[in-house]
């Protein structure tokens, strides 16, 4: 077996990776650290409670009770558990080493879930269905091959989902028997691995499958479940690529909903009647993404999430009226999962600075927030991490530019060292994301954290994601050099007078 000389380990990841032995940290028998102090166990003990946090994300309602499934770990994977009602005790449902994604009680009876799977990170995506009578676990799909967005049918019969089943490669779509795994059968065969189920018409008769090309082109397709028939709804025009994203039946099957970023900036909801083909966007006054949405179960109301500067705002639409009705304030952080639960209230996960995430839900009625779960964060006290500072600074162009300050503790007086922390992609985002292990520089090193949004990251328009394309990577590079002589200029100007 090779080892590993390292000369200059994070003394962090040497803890994670190494064994306390007696009261100093030493590596195992596949790294070598040359040139590194010893480093006292309790050095890495105390590290170690950053990296022991909890996220409790929200799966999916029961269709008849007021009660739902959500994705969390007691031990190393996130498995299925049972929330009851707001604050009560997670019930772990699978126990597997693997983690467990995508938990869906079954429609009309909720009587099982189903959940996807893979086996030691290899992605070739499993289905099963769990049966809550019997607590037995079904496998749906082969075994074999990649299997992804499963999706149940509205009558709660069948599941319609991508597989590579055919070819190996290609993501073809496949319709099954929810209680019979023998009976799948390939609807229509596709030509990639771009491919993904987004919704089953309410008639059961019909899917729409998206065809995911880049960040910035997908297309959306009709198919006829019994002819297998494919209608490709958002053709190209000209040299144009547009990027359609959720698309969802209407309650009625005369239209569709989606986000798109045609003839504009940023991902907007929309509507597309489907006899006449004419969309109408309903935000048109929103100049920031639409990253995800639900309709209400009647089809009345659509509650989405727009990401204004990084931070999530919740939205609520009367699709009768096209206004907006008041959403729930939250904290700056991310929201995620919505789904309604029935006409009235919905369900999401929130992400902030100071937890690393838990699942709300909003009754449109009475306007009442609730949380359902209490995540950990290893013993530490949550509301002691540093929240998120939106700032901006003027760049080499004039252009402004974005991120996310994160402050030490004022037991930390005076001048304090700065780690800015650059996302890759190079296309992304940083977002008011828990900041889990990068804690530990905040408060127990007092180092102050940046993490910038330089050109060519999403969330701020097409342009500024294409900013850093080819011989303009250098622009995202002198953004950093902005960033610095803001540093100069305000923080360490601003940490002296503290």
């Amino acid at each position: 077996m090779k080892k590993f000389v390292c000369h200059a380990i994070p003394f962090i990841l040497l803890s994670a990776l190494a064994l306390a032995q007696g009261a100093d940290v030493a590596p195992n028998e596949n790294l070598v650290a040359e040139g590194i102090p010893k480093i006292p166990a309790s050095v890495a003990e105390g590290a170690g409670r950053y990296t022991d946090y909890r996220a409790d994300v929200f799966a999916g309602w029961h269709p008849t009770k007021r009660e739902m499934v959500i994705e969390t770990r007691f031990a190393d994977t996130y498995q299925a558990h049972q929330v009851k009602f707001p604050g009560a005790a997670r019930t772990q449902l699978t126990f597997f080493p693997d983690r467990v994604a995508g938990a869906e009680y079954a429609p009309v009876n909720g009587e099982s879930f189903l959940f996807s799977k893979d086996v030691g990170g290899d992605e070739f995506f499993q289905l099963y269905r769990y049966d809550f009578a019997t607590g037995n676990v079904t496998l749906l799909s082969d075994g074999k091959s990649r299997n992804v967005s499963p999706q149940w049918s509205y009558q709660g019969d069948r599941i319609a989902y991508a597989s590579t089943r055919r070819t190996g490669n290609d993501l073809d779509i496949w319709v099954m028997n929810a209680n019979d795994p023998s009976s799948a059968r390939l609807v229509a065969q596709m030509e990639g691995g771009g491919w993904n189920v987004s919704d089953w018409s309410h008639d059961g008769k019909q899917i729409l499958a998206s065809n995911y090309v880049s960040a910035a082109e997908t297309y959306v397709w009709r198919i006829d479940i019994k002819s297998g028939q494919k209608e490709l709804l958002t053709p190209k025009i000209g040299a144009q690529t547009v990027f359609y994203g959720h698309p969802r039946f209407a309650k009625d099957g005369k239209g569709i909903y989606f986000t798109t970023d045609q003839d504009s900036e940023f991902q907007r909801l929309a509507y597309m009647d489907l006899a006449s083909r004419k969309t109408r966007v309903l935000t048109p006054d929103l100049k920031w993404d639409v990253d995800e949405f639900d309709l209400s179960k009647d089809g009345r109301f659509i509650a989405f999430e727009s990401n204004e500067d990084g931070i999530s705002a919740l939205r609520v639409l009367d699709t009768k009226t096209n206004k907006e009705i008041a959403g729930p304030r939250l904290p700056a952080g991310v929201v995620v999962g919505i789904k309604w639960r029935d006409h009235r209230e919905f369900a999401f996960t929130l992400e902030t600075a100071s937890h690393p995430g838990d699942t709300f839900s909003f009754d449109l009625s009475t306007g009442k927030l609730e949380r359902w779960t209490l995540g950990e964060t290893g013993g530490l006290i949550a509301s002691e991490f540093s929240e998120a500072h939106l700032i901006h600074w003027k760049s080499w162009d004039d252009r402004s530019i974005s991120g996310f300050l994160y402050k030490p503790p004022s037991k930390f007086s005076g001048k304090r060292p700065v780690f800015i922390d650059i996302h890759g992609g190079p296309e992304g985002q940083e977002r008011p994301y828990f900041l889990g292990r990068d804690n530990y520089y905040l408060n127990e090193l007092g180092i102050a954290m940046i993490y910038p949004n330089v050109r060519g990251s999403t969330g701020y328009g097409k342009t500024f994601q294409k900013l850093d394309n080819g011989f303009l990577r250098k622009g995202s590079y002198k953004d950093i050099n902005s960033l610095l002589d803001w540093i100069q200029r305000s923080l360490i100007s601003m940490q002296a007078k503290s």
